[in-house]
This record gives structure tokens, C-alpha cells and sequence, in this order.
């Protein structure tokens, strides 16, 4: 049964599947989460219904997908330092992306609790890797001696990295940008893990 399933799932390119993710999410910033249909993806992307819920089972599957596929893993990032992963983790989109990504954002936090299979698949495919990756980011940090393994700060480094990056539009009325970020690692997020 699997290999039946992984089998209908090949026969779609990695190019197809990029084209149908970025079709996707420009669905989702023309009408937000809970107005995206299956339809309106097969006919965005000229795909029919049964081929997407086959290769994707259903929307928040789709979109987690998408989403995810856009996003480079903290994983990829090694510079050597802690500031300099977290700058490069702040800088791997540019600003329009950025913009178009905290938008996206803002829209899906608001779907997520009304829909609990967007909220289970954003933390599978998204919240969970995003952790994870930061984690092996500050392990290493503290394996070269750059933070203390008992700093009380570990535990919130991913949400001042969110809030940051959410909060932008709603105090400052302007969009997250690489400037914004990289200045916000080095005035809170650096100092809260030196203590």
C-alpha cells in the first residue's frame, strides 16, 4: 500500500510541484486561508482535484507544504558563530518575500484556530523543524562556548525570533526586513543569551 501511494506521488516533477506550491501561495495572499478551495488550486494550476488530494490528502496539508517548501531549514545554516547563523537565518529571504511572508503569516494565525488540521499540520511540518533546527543551531553555540547550557533564554529563542517577526507591521506599521531583523538579533536576541 505504501509503495502504491508512493508510486501515484512520483508522477509529479519537482518542478510541477514548485509551480503548484507557488501557485498556492499566491492563493493564499489573494484570499486568505479559509477562502482557498481545492478548486481554485486545480484550476490556478490546471491540475485536477483527485490528483491534488491524492499527492497532498487536503488543504492544510497543501499549504503547511508550500509554505515549508519556500523556507530554506535552519538545518543548512553553519557559519561558525552564533551571530552569524542567526544573521544568515535572518537574511535568507529579502525583503519582498519577507513582506509577503509576514502577511501570510499574520492570515494563518488566525485560520489556525479555527482549523485543527492547519494548526496540527503547521506545527508537523513547520513549528516542528523550525525547533528542531534551531535547537542543533544553539547546541552548537553551546559547543563552542558562546552561550551558557543553563542560560534561561534558550527556551525563547524562536519566540523572539516570531515575535519580532510578526509584530513588525502591528507596532512599527512596516514590514519585517533583513535591516529590522539582523539589528533585533544583535540588540535582544544576542544579549538575552549572553547573560
Amino acid at each position: 500500500m505504501v509503495a502504491e501511494a508512493t508510486a501515484r506521488r512520483s508522477r509529479i516533477t519537482p518542478e510541477r510541484e514548485a509551480e503548484l506550491y507557488a501557485a498556492v501561495l499566491d492563493l493564499l495572499r489573494e484570499v486568505g486561508y479559509d477562502a482557498l478551495t481545492m478548486d481554485a488550486v486545480a484550476a490556478r494550476t490546471r491540475a485536477s482535484k483527485a490528483t491534488l488530494y491524492r499527492q497532498w490528502g487536503g488543504k492544510a496539508e497543501l499549504v503547511v507544504k508550500a509554505l515549508r517548501h519556500q523556507k530554506p531549514r535552519f538545518a543548512e545554516i553553519d557559519t561558525g558563530s552564533l551571530r552569524g547563523d542567526l544573521h544568515a537565518m535572518a537574511v535568507r529571504e529579502d525583503d519582498c518575500h519577507m513582506e509577503q511572508n509576514s502577511a501570510l503569516m499574520r492570515g494563518l494565525m488566525v485560520a489556525v484556530h479555527a482549523n485543527p488540521d492547519l494548526l496540527e499540520a503547521l506545527r508537523e511540518w513547520i513549528v516542528e523543524p523550525e525547533l528542531s533546527g534551531l535547537d542543533r543551531l544553539l547546541k552548537r553555540a553551546v559547543e563552542r562556548g558562546e552561550i551558557r547550557a543553563d542560560n534561561p533564554a534558550l527556551g525563547y529563542v524562536l519566540h523572539m525570533l516570531i515575535g519580532a517577526f510578526a509584530t513588525r507591521t502591528l507596532i512599527d506599521e512596516q514590514p519585517p526586513t533583513q535591516a529590522y531583523l539582523t539589528s533585533y538579533i544583535d540588540a535582544v536576541v544576542l544579549p538575552a543569551l549572553s547573560a
